[in-house]
């Protein structure tokens, strides 16, 4: 999920820990169960601070160990024993609790959407995702705000609140489950064109309703569409191109990272007079008839690597920044 989302998922839960008679006896350490639980919700994605070395690095390693079994752990280690040495009177066990559930549910939320997490590390480097919900969704958002506002405003109590809150979000979660499910498995009926071998994906919007699905074809060709109430319509079919220049750029650690992390790249070649333009596309995600998480490397006719970019960034600013390194 976004980083809004994890932020009220740990408000929200630090309201639910207000349950637990070993802090709602105690409204003076009401804010510090807060801080734990915000905390909690929030430092699995401390890896974004890779950013700060390279955009390479962070690609490479995003929702990879700092969502793995042992860093739930740790985690919950360090932020109670931080919080401990603040303020040794609190119920440490309690605390280490609450602190532990607050990552688990942020790694558990991340699972949910298309990018997903390496979960299963170290018994597993598989990539856990289930295609169910959209990294932001407007349900789940705007239900936190409505319950914190509640509780802030003294509404209602806590103990009210936060239990109807998550009792909601897990038969949505459970909805869309089934929604997804059932979109699955009408897909491939729907579609005039599917041939045998044929692979379907479907993949969670911001809308309830509507889904993006990504037909995978032999031969590296796929389809991108739309399904929403039944009826599917496609919109592109992105051609991927075979070129020398795009088998070298695999050996660039920008294009590694980028291809470790998408299972459905689509590779550009763009001649210049200077020498190629390879664009790798992750066509997972469509916005505004573009792809924006790609990988870049522009190379002499050669293919020795002039300069290289992964990331996420729209066609016009990808083209400004390429234009300006370039010449």
């Amino acid at each position: 999920m976004d980083t809004g989302t994890h932020l009220v998922f740990g408000l929200g839960l630090g309201g639910l820990a207000m349950l637990d008679p070993a802090f709602s006896s105690r409204p003076d350490v009401m804010a510090v169960v807060l801080v734990a639980t915000v905390a909690g919700s929030n430092a699995p994605d401390l890896d974004t601070l890779l950013r700060l070395r390279s955009n390479t690095l962070y690609i490479k390693h995003h929702r990879g160990w700092s969502h793995s079994i042992p860093a739930w752990f740790a985690w919950t280690g360090l932020i109670t024993s931080a919080l401990l040495v603040l303020n040794p009177s609190l119920p440490w066990r309690h605390l280490a609790f609450w602190v532990l559930l607050s990552v688990v549910v942020h790694v558990l939320t991340d699972l949910f959407n298309s990018f997903g997490a390496q979960a299963l590390l170290p018994f597993s480097r598989k990539w856990v995702k289930w295609n169910v919900i959209h990294i932001f969704d407007p349900f789940i958002f705007s239900s936190h705000i409505l319950a914190v506002f509640m509780w802030a405003a003294k509404i209602a109590e806590p103990r009210v609140i936060f239990p109807v809150l998550y009792g909601l979000l897990v038969l949505y979660y459970a909805w869309r489950t089934l929604v997804h499910a059932r979109a699955e498995r009408k897909v491939p009926e729907a579609d005039p064109h599917r041939q045998p071998g044929d692979r379907y994906t479907v993949l969670p919007t911001m809308a309830p309703y509507r889904w993006n699905v990504i037909r995978s074809s032999e031969g590296g060709r796929y389809g991108v569409g739309e399904w929403e109430r039944g009826r599917l319509r496609w919109e592109d079919a992105p051609a991927c191109d075979d070129h020398p220049a795009a088998d070298v750029s695999k050996r660039l650690p920008d294009i590694q990272a980028f291809l470790a992390r998408t299972p459905f790249p689509c590779a550009k070649v763009k001649p210049h007079s200077w020498g190629y333009e390879v664009r790798w596309q992750d066509i997972r995600y469509r916005y505004r008839r573009q792809y924006p998480f790609v990988a870049v490397v522009l190379m002499d006719f050669s293919f020795a690597p002039l300069q290289s970019y992964v990331g996420w960034l729209s066609d016009d600013r990808l083209e400004k920044r390429l234009r300006i390194n370039t010449y």
